[in-house]
């Protein structure tokens, strides 16, 4: 099914306005507290964060934890991931749902872990979720706030990093006790790098975490094909988006071998990816070409992504090739000047023709920064109707 949302100026507006920003900041008191952990999705540590909105906007009080929690790589290797749980301290102590929420690009550098720092636009979705009584729980991905490099747009990981938060918060004690359980209908929302890694988590859903109770996935901005959507960026504004793919790719596999594919500038600035926030790298590479940064002799032209291997290993990173089991809401910008809106157009048909219950909406008009705002409201209402 495919409808388009309406977009109004004012509302487009009155959105930006209470968009806020989202702090996670771990509190002083109490320190982390370690578990023993062996399966996908049991708690390592937790501790006490601090969890607040820009002055006004935050109408819910709060119990919130920034953990760490066991889950597994793209190669099937364990790994341990950071996220957070927070849950509305409202008295309630029954079966409440919980939302996993999958993070935008913030960029490579474990000092850029959304549940270390901030998230613009997408707060009102947490205000508006916490309202309603739902607890959440964000991940920070293999890599990003965690040992090792961040495996930034490799599909698996992040599908199952998103599936083991979910498990993480039902398993955390101090959640337990406020509503969140094993019997919680659990929705997973999305956006951009978000969008990708929900889209995997429900694409992985039925093999990976089946005993998760997934009412439904709500995805935007989703890169569903990465050699197109990087392209697509070259020489413009967007340009570092395949630099940080890069580096995740070569963490996930090492076999690719990127540093010995790039010439000194390349690596330069693969450094500069792995150890800064992507308004840094994204800034570096503005109007760079991807193919003067390698060294020809390791791919023809130096167009590495056209390499057999790397080539592999993107489009085994593409959602798409396994239908989701449980209803799921497809958004996109008609202006995404980011992602081609004909990729996610064709992500939902190849979805839907196996799963009447994937729905496609268009946000007329769109750019990727503005369509998450005018979907917040429909996603809300569309995950409502799931979880109810």
């Amino acid at each position: 099914m495919r409808k388009a949302w309406r977009v109004r100026r004012a509302r487009a507006c009155g959105a930006m306005v209470l968009a806020g920003v989202l702090a996670l900041g771990a509190a002083p008191a109490g320190g982390a507290e370690e578990r023993p952990a062996a399966r996908p999705g049991d708690v390592v540590s937790a501790e006490p964060a601090q969890y607040g909105l820009l002055p006004g906007l935050l109408t819910q009080k709060t119990r919130a934890w920034r953990i760490t929690y066991r889950s597994t790589g793209a190669t099937g290797k364990a790994n341990v991931v950071s996220g957070a749980v927070i849950v509305p301290d409202d008295g309630r102590t029954g079966t409440r749902p919980l939302v996993v929420f999958a993070p935008g690009t913030v960029g490579l550098a474990d000092k850029c872990a959304s549940s270390k720092g901030r998230l613009s636009a997408v707060s009102l979705l947490f205000d508006k979720g916490l309202r309603r009584g739902w607890g959440f729980v964000l991940t920070d991905y293999e890599g990003l706030g965690t040992p090792g490099d961040h495996t930034y747009l490799v599909g698996a990981a992040e599908g199952n990093a998103v599936l083991d938060a979910a498990r993480a918060a039902q398993r955390l004690p101090q959640a337990q006790k406020l509503g969140i359980s094993g019997r919680s209908g659990v929705g997973i929302v999305g956006y951009s790098q978000g969008g990708h890694a929900a889209s995997w988590a429900a694409e992985r859903h039925r093999a990976y975490a089946p005993e998760l109770k997934v009412r439904g996935t709500a995805a935007g901005g989703v890169p569903a094909d990465l050699e197109r959507a990087f392209a697509y960026n070259d020489g413009k504004g967007g340009a570092g988006f395949a630099m940080m793919a890069a580096v995740g790719h070569d963490a996930a596999y090492p076999q690719l071998g990127l540093g010995r594919s790039l010439t000194p500038e390349g690596r330069r600035l693969a450094d500069l990816a792995r150890g800064s926030c992507s308004g840094e790298i994204l800034k570096e590479m503005k109007g760079r070409r991807m193919h003067t940064l390698v060294d020809p002799k390791a791919a023809p032209g130096g167009r590495l992504f056209d390499r057999a291997d790397w080539r592999a290993r993107l489009e085994a990173s593409d959602p798409g090739r396994t239908v989701p089991d449980h209803p799921v809401l497809l958004f996109q910008g008609t202006a995404d000047e980011l992602i081609p809106y004909e990729d996610v157009v064709r992500l939902h048909k190849t979805w839907s023709r196996k799963n009447s219950q994937v729905t496609f909406r268009k946000v007329p008009l769109g750019t990727h920064a503005t369509t998450v705002l005018f979907a917040v409201g429909p996603v809300m209402k569309w995950m409502d109707q799931r979880l109810g």
